[in-house]
């Protein structure tokens, strides 16, 4: 398992867990990151990427993608 900031672009992976605080976790999954849910890793730009997960294009900063493990 990884933080999801160790991704490069063009990998896909599938999410494992996400971490943080109650109100962290209830945000992230709204936009699709539950456990099993793939995502494709489209650009890393200082540490911010931008994803596609469930049909959606999401743009996350680095302490957010931090709590992301895959």
């Amino acid at each position: 398992m990884m933080p999801l900031t160790m991704a490069n672009p063009g990998e896909t992976l599938t999410v494992a867990k996400v971490g943080g605080l109650d109100d962290t976790k209830r945000f992230l999954s709204n936009l699709g990151f539950t456990e099993g849910a793939e995502v494709k890793v489209i650009s890393k730009i200082g540490g911010n990427l931008i994803v596609n997960i469930r049909d959606s294009r999401v743009a996350l900063d680095n302490a957010m993608a931090k709590k992301i493990m895959v």
